[in-house]
């Protein structure tokens, strides 16, 4: 495992060791284990470092403490923000929008409300994956009550025109969701400047722990509960918080607010030498997403003849995590979605893979790993 040169940050970032130590306070020391629920001591502790928790997280995005959330994931903040706010508007508005490259979480979502009378509009997206708003206005009816579109996408890193998108939704009175789980603690996401109404987020995509997330929703915004029980997270969202991942969740977000600046302009650098390196070496590959509106830690490549199950098992083999696309639905054997829906052939999506670097990945990462990438590639080529 030491040898491993982990390339699948997308997937899931390492536990960053100032989280852990700030976790394990609420892991086994004494009194540590309080219900924030509970009015005695111990329980007021609990619930403090919750609310600091809750406070830096809410100064990454530039947002207000009583506006953040917690959930158990960034699939859970997904479902509570489309399923949420549709059964809050339903019967007087049953129509959402959303696009053809969003993560499984969100059309899931979208599939499980056609049994409530929800109607789903599906954009098309252009061959980088980028949704045109002009495409979202035309489709809003007076039925509409929420677009979602994703800030950038999971598999091939496009980022979308977030603020232009938000704008033409809110010109129409329209609420507004952009799942930035891909984006939160890489790139400056500032919901005032953004737009948006409601955003999720997830700890474990910006070295927090994994089983934490959170859904940012603007004051005032109608969202229904969709788990019953007590009245936790402002009623919002029942179930006895997970005061030591929470406490995780929010360390990993105050280092973030230091780091994004510094990791991201490393980052794309590498991600650049190792873009050039496999084009230079075979010139036939096909770089999936936008090739400059992307994520600085996003490698997507395509390559005929070559089957990305194939390639991913001997790159494992080789000492590299990548991915071929999500992890949530890496287990499928079919094509991505996502690469479908750019117009790649099912041949040429099948072959998709991603790259994805972090804070730890280094040049000599990136030249190991392209390395064997082409080596395999001549391979199960031949």
């Amino acid at each position: 495992m030491e040898s491993i040169i982990y390339l699948d940050h997308a997937a899931t970032t390492p536990l960053d060791p100032e989280a852990l130590a700030a976790m394990i306070v609420w892991l086994q020391e004494e009194n540590s284990y309080g219900n924030p629920s509970s009015i005695h001591a111990v329980g007021r502790a609990a619930r403090t470092a919750v609310d600091e928790a809750r406070d830096g997280i809410a100064a990454l995005i530039h947002a207000k403490y009583s506006e953040i959330y917690f959930t158990g994931s960034g699939t859970e903040a997904d479902n509570l923000a489309l399923i949420g706010v549709m059964l809050a508007a339903l019967p007087a508005k049953t129509h959402l929008i959303t696009s053809r490259v969003e993560h499984q979480a969100v059309l899931n979502s979208a599939s499980f409300l056609e049994q409530f009378g929800v109607t789903t509009t599906l954009i098309e997206v252009d061959e980088y994956g980028i949704v045109d708003p002009d495409d979202i206005s035309k489709s809003i009816t007076e039925q509409t009550a929420l677009v979602s579109i994703m800030h950038a996408n999971n598999e091939i890193g496009s980022i979308q025109p977030i603020r232009e998108i938000a704008a033409a939704v809110h010109e129409k009175g329209v609420l507004f969701h952009t799942d930035a789980v891909q984006t939160i603690g890489l790139l400056p996401v500032d919901v005032q400047d953004i737009g948006c109404d409601i955003l999720s987020m997830s700890a474990h995509k910006l070295y927090g722990p994994k089983g934490v997330g959170a859904l940012y929703i603007k004051q005032g915004t109608p969202v229904k509960a969709i788990i019953c029980g007590g009245s936790q997270e402002r009623e919002k969202r029942a179930g006895t918080e997970n005061v030591a991942g929470i406490v995780g969740f929010g360390k990993s977000a105050e280092l973030a607010a230091t780091r994004i600046a510094s990791d991201s302009a490393r980052i794309g650098s590498l991600r650049d030498r190792m873009i050039g390196i496999l084009k230079s070496a075979i010139p036939e590959i096909k770089l999936n997403g936008h090739p400059d509106m992307r994520l600085p830690n996003n490698i997507n490549i395509s390559l005929d003849g070559v089957e990305g199950a194939a390639m991913l098992m001997n790159l494992d083999r080789r000492g590299v995590a990548a991915s071929s696309g999500s992890a949530c639905s890496s287990g499928s054997i079919e094509p991505s979605h996502v690469l479908k829906a750019i117009g790649l052939s099912s041949e040429l999506a099948a072959s998709g893979i991603r790259f994805s670097l972090g804070r730890k990945s280094s040049e000599e990462d990136i030249l190991r790993a392209s390395e064997i990438y082409i080596s395999l590639a001549h391979r199960l080529r031949a």
